[in-house]
């Protein structure tokens, strides 16, 4: 697997991951498909506020996995806290991917000036749990009943790594 850096001719290849995580999972309470164009959109700001989208290819050079990460909150006292995503096909799940690029976009947030990186994770998301464990995130709190998908209540669990 090949860590590259994504741009928008890859707009088709993270759909694909995306709407999977939003059709299949609870990795993002979503609950609707996402167009070319809002993906496009999103692209285009992270892209513009340099913030990284980068992703695993495999021999094939087919996207994999992806991640990025941008504003926590959008005050100015947040500034230089992010909040990261990571997003693997199903096929590639639990081979190590999730990790790579989690500790490249550490790496990234770091030599960023970023303090701190918060990760919003599903609590039944045990793999997503134990990877930002392994990695030195701290769960800060877990949020019960803070949304709802696939007509079930969710409870989200915070986790925070200190950068410096």
């Amino acid at each position: 697997m090949q860590l590259v850096e994504l741009g928008l001719k890859d707009v088709e290849a993270i759909r694909l991951i995306l709407n999977d995580a939003i059709l299949n999972t609870n990795a993002i309470y979503d609950e609707q498909p996402r167009s070319a164009e809002v993906v496009q959109g999103w692209m285009s700001a992270q892209l513009q506020n340099r913030r990284p989208i980068v992703g695993l290819v495999d021999e094939n050079r087919t996207l994999v996995g992806y991640g990025t990460y941008g504003t926590f909150r959008v005050l100015p006292g947040y500034r230089l806290t992010v909040e990261h995503s990571i997003y693997v096909l199903p096929d590639r799940r639990r081979q190590g991917l999730g990790r790579r690029l989690l500790d490249d976009l550490i790496c990234r947030a770091t030599a960023d000036g970023l303090h701190a990186m918060v990760g919003v994770i599903d609590s039944e998301n045990a793999a997503s749990r134990r990877l930002h464990e392994k990695a030195g995130f701290t769960l800060i709190g877990t949020m019960p009943e803070i949304a709802i998908k696939f007509g079930r209540w969710l409870d989200v669990c915070l986790y925070q790594k200190l950068l410096k």
